[in-house]
């Protein structure tokens, strides 16, 4: 599975950076154009992304790559309010 999302995540950013050119390069008076360009290129970026966190989030899990550190409450921290 995680192989499938990660040939995904290629095709999704490669399309990113595709229509994101097209858009960009598309000529002013070419609306139509530009708009459906900067669309597909937006979905390519939220898909590359989506499947870039699920990869990230799997490979924390099986071992393959170290957990981020995260800070942790601690449950005797009684202070409440603003602290100097």
């Amino acid at each position: 599975m995680q192989k499938l999302i990660a040939i995904v995540n290629v095709i999704a950013w490669g399309g990113f950076w595709a229509f994101g050119y097209l858009a960009f390069s598309a000529e002013p008076h070419q609306t139509g154009q530009m708009v459906i360009a900067a669309a597909l290129a937006a979905m390519g970026g939220g898909l590359g992304m989506l499947a870039f966190l699920w990869l990230v989030r799997h490979s924390e899990r099986t071992g393959y790559a170290k957990p981020a550190n995260r800070a942790r409450k601690r449950e005797d921290d009684d202070i409440h309010g603003e602290v100097l």
